[in-house]
């Protein structure tokens, strides 16, 4: 452990910051410097920032609206500049800045424009960006595959959403690194991994936000390629809502943040729930006005039906009457109840001709009310 000596004293924070500042503005002074547009935000107050990149370093840029309105159309994404400015140090932050009063766009794009415009073209060519080929996203997903890194805020926000809107929700996070140089194979590794596990029905990439360089492993072919391929409905929420990568291109959906994802991807059970009970509350009333109009209809119909059975019963009956009218008109006893009579043999057989009472034969004579034993007497 080194002592303080009596005689040193030690800087404040605000010192040496203010110091940093005084040596590097007076040690420099103003100056041009060449490299590539990155992360440019125009704010309302009309302030630009953004940041200066070539191959290896990078660089915070501020322009202040009085120097923007002179540039007039501010420079797009990833193009080559010629800045003039003075570098400084932000004491608040204690950042390395360079206040940036002059700019010069050329028509050149940037190194890392090119290649993310070149990877485009390549995934463009292959069908790989084609909106017909997204897949619908499941319903009510039960599983979801989370390929993000391990220590990120991403996973934390993806955990507390997912709780809150689905608590019966399993996730299966796939760790990997989200930047740096050995992002692009573990991430591509990741997503390779997500086809073998064969539980999940939903699979999302995520990364919190970052510069346009620290997203630049989802803007990669090999990534890209290995989301196409992933076999279940695939969510991109790299970044914040403005940046927009290769990949949220190629998956089925893209979401502006991790915490957005799950709310588009699944439902709030809550709600859910809600408009079921809702639902079951219209059902139950539709089928009690549905059972009350079918009461009422067959209520109707039983009165008409039973209407017509009386008028069809008394149309039959009165039919019935007169045929027995008729009947009974014809009958033999109406004409016996006149005075005639009918012989019948001893057999029951009707004699109707003279030659069938021979003298002495045994009859009964039949009248209107019963039967007299008679028998044929001798002519004289």
């Amino acid at each position: 452990m080194v002592a303080i000596q009596a005689n040193e004293v030690a800087w404040s924070v605000t010192q040496l910051a203010r110091a940093s500042r005084r040596l590097i503005e007076g040690g420099l002074g103003a100056l041009w410097v060449r490299g590539e547009i990155s992360g440019f935000k125009a704010y309302q107050s009309g302030h630009w920032y953004f940041t200066l990149r070539d191959a290896e370093s990078q660089v915070r840029c501020t322009m202040w609206r009085t120097h923007a309105l002179r540039v007039g159309t501010p420079p797009p994404e990833g193009a080559q500049v010629f800045v003039f400015g003075a570098p400084t140090v932000w004491e608040e932050k204690g950042e390395f800045r360079f206040n940036v009063t002059e700019l010069l766009t050329t028509d050149a794009l940037g190194r890392q424009h090119r290649l993310f415009e070149k990877v485009k073209a390549t995934l463009e060519r292959d069908g790989l960006l084609d909106p017909a080929r997204k897949r619908p996203l499941p319903a009510y997903p039960r599983c979801l595959a989370v390929v993000t890194s391990l220590d990120g805020a991403a996973l934390r926000d993806i955990i507390t959403v997912a709780r809150k809107r689905a608590p019966g929700l399993r996730l299966l996070v796939v760790g990997t690194k989200v930047q740096g140089v050995e992002a692009e194979a573990e991430i591509a590794k990741a997503l390779g991994r997500v086809n073998r596990l064969g539980v999940p029905d939903l699979c999302l990439l995520a990364r919190g936000g970052g510069s346009r360089e620290d997203l630049g492993a989802f803007n990669s072919e090999i990534v890209c390629r290995a989301l196409a391929a992933v076999r279940i409905p695939t969510v991109s929420a790299v970044g914040h809502e403005t940046d927009l990568t290769l990949a949220d291109l190629v998956a089925d959906l893209r979401a502006p943040t991790p915490s957005a994802a799950i709310e588009q991807a699944v439902p709030d059970f809550t709600e859910v729930a809600h408009r079921a009970a809702a639902l079951g509350t219209r059902l139950a009333g539709a089928l009690r006005r549905r059972t009350r109009v079918s009461a009422e209809r067959l209520a109707r119909t039983a009165d008409r039906l039973e209407a017509s059975l009386t008028r069809r019963l008394s149309q039959r009956r009165h039919h019935l009457e007169r045929l027995t009218a008729q009947l009974d008109a014809l009958s033999p006893l109406r004409v016996l109840e006149r005075g005639y009579g009918v012989a019948l043999s001893v057999e029951g057989r009707v004699l109707r001709r003279r030659h069938e009472f021979p003298p002495g034969l045994p009859f009964r004579l039949r009248i209107s009310d019963g039967t007299v034993p008679a028998r044929v007497e001798p002519s004289s």
